[in-house]
């Protein structure tokens, strides 16, 4: 299958596949881990619009960077044209794309009025769009849902408003608000809306498997995958589907090579947010690296029990020189 290289507006991207922005996940260790196994693009955690704004110092350290990870894009959620218009212009010098999002399906995003909850207000879309595409000079992409719900799908009206009013590439999660990430991605609505639209389309949703990639590639004819849950301890999954891509056979991960990525990711982690963050947010991590393997349920059980970065450490150890593929 031929290597794709979209263009969003003026960047250019290396190949089709694109790591999710996801909230608590995208941090910037994660991002640099998934960038080294040859993503084009990776994005922030969803930033909140209104944070920004009023300069708080954890909204600003969602957006620090390293040059590795570069191209970096950067997510924006609110629900106010005026709001997020302020919050881009504050980014034109951070990350080289701006999303907006308008498909989280998060209680406390919906109620804000921000991500899937805009599905409900087609006109409060071309609003936002319209005044983030004056205020933001760079590429600008929109990520959306099918809908709110199975009675209200209308990802094609959202896209075509999205492109008249300026994006330059649109993602799609075939699934509504209200399916949250259950039942199965509709994958025809990707292929329905890149045939209704002139500016690349993304498809998003139930990519585990090199296999899926690609098939959601000749199914559908998006421009790039983007990876969300199925790179959750497995950013393999990246390589692979670029391996596959290439025509080439794709070679099973090691137990080693597990190792080595988890605890390069670990003290990726220790240097980014110290010791104690590391241990709290990497005890997720650690737990999806070891799907799979013998003693993978001992292992996560334990890890909730740990609170030192030297008894971590000596755990993960043990068990990634113990355990074996099952």
């Amino acid at each position: 299958m031929q290597k794709l290289s979209p263009l969003i507006g003026t960047l250019r991207l290396d190949n089709p596949v694109i790591l999710a922005p996801m909230a608590g996940i995208t941090s910037l260790p994660y991002r640099r881990i998934n960038k080294a196994q040859g993503a084009a693009l990776v994005f922030s955690e969803m930033v909140s619009a209104n944070g920004l704004i009023r300069e708080g110092r954890k909204t600003r350290e969602l957006l620090e960077s390293c040059a590795d990870e570069a191209p970096l894009g950067i997510q924006l959620f609110g629900d106010a044209p005026e709001v997020l218009a302020e919050a881009a212009s504050l980014l034109v010098n951070d990350g080289a794309l701006l999303d907006i999002n308008m498909g989280c399906p998060v209680k406390k995003v919906i109620r804000s009025g921000a991500g899937s909850a805009l599905l409900k207000d087609p006109q409060r879309v071309g609003k936002i769009i319209h005044a983030v595409r004056k205020a933001y000079p760079g590429p600008l992409t929109v990520k959306i849902r099918s809908g709110w719900d199975s009675d209200s799908i209308n990802y094609l009206s959202i896209g075509k408003i999205a492109q008249e009013e300026g994006v330059n590439a649109i993602t799609l999660h075939p699934r509504t608000r209200s399916q949250a990430f259950g039942g199965k991605a509709d994958w025809a609505q990707i292929g329905k809306l890149k045939n209704s639209l002139e500016i690349p389309v993304f498809g998003s949703g139930d990519i585990f498997s090199a296999e899926d990639a690609l098939h959601m590639l000749r199914q559908t004819g998006c421009d790039a995958v983007m990876i969300g849950r199925g790179g959750y301890g497995n950013p393999w999954l990246i390589r692979d589907i670029l391996v596959a891509l290439a025509g080439q056979p794709v070679q099973r991960v090691d137990t080693a090579e597990i190792y080595r990525v988890a605890m390069q990711h670990l003290e990726l982690h220790r240097q980014q947010y110290g010791d104690q963050k590391a241990i709290f947010e990497m005890r997720k991590h650690l737990s999806w690296y070891a799907r799979g393997l013998s003693g993978a349920s001992s292992f996560r059980a334990s890890l909730q029990q740990i609170s030192d970065i030297d008894a971590l450490i000596e755990q993960t150890t043990h068990f990634f020189q113990t355990a074996e593929v099952s």
